[in-house]
């Protein structure tokens, strides 16, 4: 996008100087060694640091790093605006929400008929709690034709284990592993429902690309779900809450009107999710120190 607008931009893991006019770091934490090089090398320039859910719910206000990067930044880029209510007073007129956009997938994918399938997004990690929709699946009347296909890759052997273990003892849950960027967007197309059932997150890219696409959304209340979703989205439960995940995907299921709730009341934060809001949206910022 900064390219498209006619920066030059590099692209690296760790800082090397160079005659840079601006710094985008992302991670507070493991960006901090880079914003603090820049900030000596290149006086006087402007640091952005963006912050991840990392940042937000494990490491802020415990990581001298993470509270350095925060002095040192111009502004603080946050996908969803909830979260700045975690930083300190100091850093409020640094903050600047840029949510992260998604594409519609073309053509669009027609839903399975046989099942109701259910996707689960995302890498097998605990802070994801990825089998919690798997768990809520053994809850479900005998008559629901509701699967679960959870794609992502396994980040550790216990995780694998775990996924591979509840696909062979419960036939409505089917785990795929990894799958390429195109087809994991293809088969969240094409789901009568998502669900995101994370304790914590910065921003999820799969929020944006289920509400682009008019797949309705199941998700556990955290900040990041209620920043992009709105507090009063009706389908939200809290996290861990296994019944309730349950009773909405019964709902879900049964009450086509439901799921058209959940579309519509996203409709207003779709057009927020479009490609060109997100490109103005970072032209408006560099703008910000006469770029």
């Amino acid at each position: 996008m900064l390219s498209d607008l006619g920066h030059a931009v590099t692209v690296a893991d760790r800082y090397q100087d160079g005659p840079f006019d601006l710094l985008i770091a992302l991670h507070a934490r493991k960006s901090h060694q880079a914003v603090v090089q820049f900030h000596k090398n290149r006086v006087g320039k402007p640091i952005i640091v963006a912050m991840t859910g990392t940042d937000l719910h494990c490491d802020l206000g415990r990581s001298i790093k993470v509270e350095e990067s925060l002095s040192l930044a111009d502004r603080v880029l946050l996908l969803e605006p909830i979260a700045g209510k975690k930083l300190a007073a100091g850093h409020q007129k640094k903050i600047r929400v840029i949510y992260q956009s998604a594409s519609l997938v073309t053509p669009q994918p027609q839903p399975l008929t046989r099942w109701f399938e259910v996707t689960v997004i995302g890498h097998l990690r605990s802070v994801k709690d990825p089998f919690r929709t798997a768990h809520a699946a053994r809850g479900l009347p005998d008559d629901s034709r509701i699967r679960i296909v959870q794609i992502g890759r396994a980040l550790n052997p216990a995780m694998e284990k775990t996924a591979r273990s509840i696909a062979d003892a419960n036939p409505r849950y089917r785990f795929l592993g990894a799958l390429s960027h195109s087809e994991t967007q293809r088969r969240l197309a094409r789901s009568r429902v998502t669900v995101l059932s994370s304790k914590s997150e910065g921003g999820p890219a799969v929020l944006s690309e289920a509400i682009v696409n008019s797949v309705p959304v199941l998700a556990s209340r955290i900040d990041a779900t209620e920043g992009i979703l709105g507090e009063t989205y009706k389908g939200m439960f809290n996290v861990g809450d296994t019944r309730r995940l349950t009773e909405l995907l019964w709902r879900a299921e049964s009450e086509p009107s439901f799921r058209q709730q959940l579309v519509r009341s996203t409709r207003s934060m779709k057009q927020k999710l479009q490609p060109e809001f997100e490109v103005k949206a970072w032209k408006k910022l560099v703008c910000e120190f006469g770029f």
